[in-house]
């Protein structure tokens, strides 16, 4: 695999396996973190509910770490700009959801966030290779979304390569961001496939040092991506 020189690595960790009720101080614990990645989830799009704009908004309010913020929900046209409008950094919609998403991602990068389209596990990627540069970022679900602490689904892995050869061959520096069962175990492999935005959340959340974990899951993944 041929990659796109200096392509950031970067380490967003999920607060879906933090302690909900106290957001601020949990959020406090990753401060070396490069995003804070937030779950929204509706109970429809996916079997859970989490919480929506309002504790989002908060968040913003009192956090310095970058948003980034991944809508599980039905009708991601209507209710994804206001993420942007909030300022989070990015906003991340399924494309099994959005009827619209090269408007959605052009309404969501002119409201200053990044735009990032996002494929459940057994949705393909090649509908969408012809539009990359729509996007600033393609999630991978190497999980089913909805829930936190599952195993990565290795089948995902042939699809993250195949988005970072078409990224690389257009030439764009657009991120691959892989969500599920990312781990110390996990991640190289993950990276050695393409990708170069790993969430994490059971993996630092449970650790002693969430910091500490985090600088050696970049340190892992960073080292994999180089050699791959």
């Amino acid at each position: 695999m041929t990659t796109v020189p200096d392509v950031p690595i970067l380490i967003s960790p999920s607060v879906l396996n933090a302690d909900l009720a106290n957001l601020t101080d949990e959020i406090g614990r990753i401060t070396h973190a490069d995003y804070v990645h937030l779950d929204v989830m509706d109970n429809h799009f996916v079997p859970n509910m989490t919480f929506g704009l309002p504790v989002v908004e908060r968040i913003l309010a009192t956090t310095d770490v970058p948003a980034d913020v991944h809508l599980m929900i039905d009708h991601p046209d209507e209710w994804a700009p206001a993420y942007a409008e909030a300022g989070a950094a990015s906003v991340t919609f399924h494309a099994e959801a959005s009827n619209a998403p090269v408007r959605l991602a052009r309404e969501l990068r002119a409201k200053g966030a990044r735009a990032s389209i996002a494929l459940r596990p057994a949705t393909g990627v090649e509908g969408y290779l012809d539009l990359l540069d729509e996007f600033d970022m393609v999630l991978v679900m190497t999980v089913e979304p909805g829930f936190g602490g599952q195993s990565l689904i290795t089948g995902t892995l042939p699809k993250i390569r195949r988005t970072r050869e078409a990224i690389t061959a257009l030439g764009r520096d657009i991120w691959v961001q892989v969500d599920g069962g990312i781990s110390r175990d996990t991640i190289a492999t993950a990276a050695a496939a393409g990708a170069n935005m790993f969430v994490a959340g059971s993996a630092v959340y449970s650790a002693d040092d969430p910091n500490a974990e985090i600088g050696a899951l970049r340190e892992t993944a960073t080292a994999a991506y180089r050699s791959a």
